[in-house]
């Protein structure tokens, strides 16, 4: 069955993206024009206006969203970013992305997405605090440990999360610690969740360079983003015995084809705050020249949509494994199969943040914390069954991991959905 949904015609938009690919597994399911509606549709949307008292005692009024996807299979949970660029329809996108992840983990959660429009790098430490606090006092009334549960994204960290903590738990009158996500340890946060999304990237990717019959040890690869994701992906890449040849921030890119020294890379931003200007490596003329790289494997872990359709046909990687969330358009998708790369799609390679907060959630219900080497154990087993299940549908239909992803996620929501009925 061929069903249709009509949304905006932009290749770069992130929820073209996401309605295109449900569109898809609803036809592949046979499910019918009502259940994608019904799942294209977000459960809840929240706009508020986030007022800011400036450090010079101005005021600036800032425009923050939380989108609450669908609830079918238990409360809301995902990140929320702090960037000029919130939308939205990104934070719609987004929020649909996270249900259809913790789907294919078989994490009890829907899909949630949250964000206020404003670069956290040109404003005081305190002026970010009263954002954080503003925005979660207005989101409050739908925000709970079992309704929706934040955690850190793009120009947020666990600092923030504190923050949000700390204001509900104010309003609460007593401590939640349930609340959010990515947390401090010393506030209830998991041992092992800061690397977890990372982690999580480089298992399936290593499990996709051996699907290919690519040797880990000196197999090149090149991470595009060196932020919470990118990191750690290039630290633990080299630690497996990978060559990475090429980084890049916002700023710029760095490349060494014998293999950057990554620990020493990662010395290098934390004193100056950009991979640029690294002594052991040189320049590239453009940040996004390391997409374009002949290599064995392309983790791109920075935005979305930098993969499109004026690209594609340009990367020359064997597997892209996507640590961004929706970093490759469904045109540059076409492209990519057509040129045999296996694409690794977002939804399950960067699962492993949303499994390590799920971890989180449950230790802070429980008041009992595990120990980093359980929870990395329990993570690589999620991730591994996830890949196997993906890798079969895959097989079994003919068609591409993304496809094969999306559609059993996509199932997984649909069952529960109808399980539970319409209510009235």
């Amino acid at each position: 069955m061929t069903v249709s949904l009509t949304v905006p015609v932009h290749d770069r938009n992130p929820l073209v993206a996401a309605r295109s690919q449900l569109a898809d597994a609803i036809g592949l399911l046979d499910l019918g024009h009502g259940m994608l509606d019904m799942l294209a549709t977000p459960r809840r949307e929240v706009t508020v206006s986030v007022p800011l008292r400036r450090d010079d005692g101005s005021v600036e009024v800032l425009v923050g969203h939380r989108v609450q996807h669908n609830l079918s299979r238990g409360p809301a949970k995902g990140g929320v970013r702090f960037s000029p660029d919130v939308s939205l329809d990104e934070v719609r996108a987004l929020a649909m992305w996270m249900t259809w992840k913790c789907a294919l983990v078989n994490i009890p959660y829907g899909g949630a997405k949250g964000g206020v429009a404003f670069d956290p790098r040109v404003y005081s430490r305190g002026e970010i605090q009263r954002v954080t606090r503003r925005y979660t006092s207005e989101i409050m009334p739908i925000l709970g440990p079992t309704t929706d549960i934040p955690a850190p994204d793009i120009g947020t960290d666990e600092q923030v999360m504190s923050w949000m903590m700390d204001t509900y738990s104010v309003n609460r009158g007593h401590t939640v610690l349930g609340v959010v996500t990515g947390k401090p340890v010393a506030l209830g946060g998991s041992l092992g969740r800061a690397s977890a999304t990372s982690r999580g990237v480089v298992h399936v990717a290593l499990a996709a360079l051996a699907h290919r019959g690519i040797a880990v040890r000196g197999a090149s690869a090149a991470v595009q983003g060196f932020g919470k994701v990118g990191r750690d992906a290039a630290l633990l890449l080299a630690e497996a015995g990978a060559r990475v040849v090429a980084v890049s921030d916002q700023y710029g890119a760095v490349h060494d084809p014998d293999g950057l020294d990554v620990p020493a890379l990662a010395h290098h931003v934390d004193a100056t705050g950009s991979v640029v200007g690294f002594a052991a490596s040189e320049p590239m003329d453009a940040g996004d020249d390391l997409l374009f790289l002949d290599l064995d494997l392309l983790v791109p872990a920075a935005v979305e949509a930098v993969l499109n359709a004026d690209n594609a046909h340009r990367v020359r990687a064997s597997v892209v494994a996507e640590g961004a969330n929706g970093p490759t358009t469904p045109a540059a998708d076409a492209v990519l199969a057509d040129a045999g790369v296996l694409v690794v799609p977002d939804i399950l390679a960067n699962a492993g943040g949303v499994i390590v907060s799920y971890f989180e959630w449950v230790q802070a219900n429980q008041a009992y914390w595990w120990s980093e080497d359980d929870v990395n154990a329990r993570l690589a087993e999620r991730m591994q069954a996830a890949w196997e299940a993906v890798v079969a549908c895959a097989a079994r239909r003919d068609i591409s991991l993304r496809r094969a992803a999306t559609t059993l996620a996509v199932e997984t929501v649909a069952n529960a959905h109808l399980a539970r009925g319409l209510y009235p």
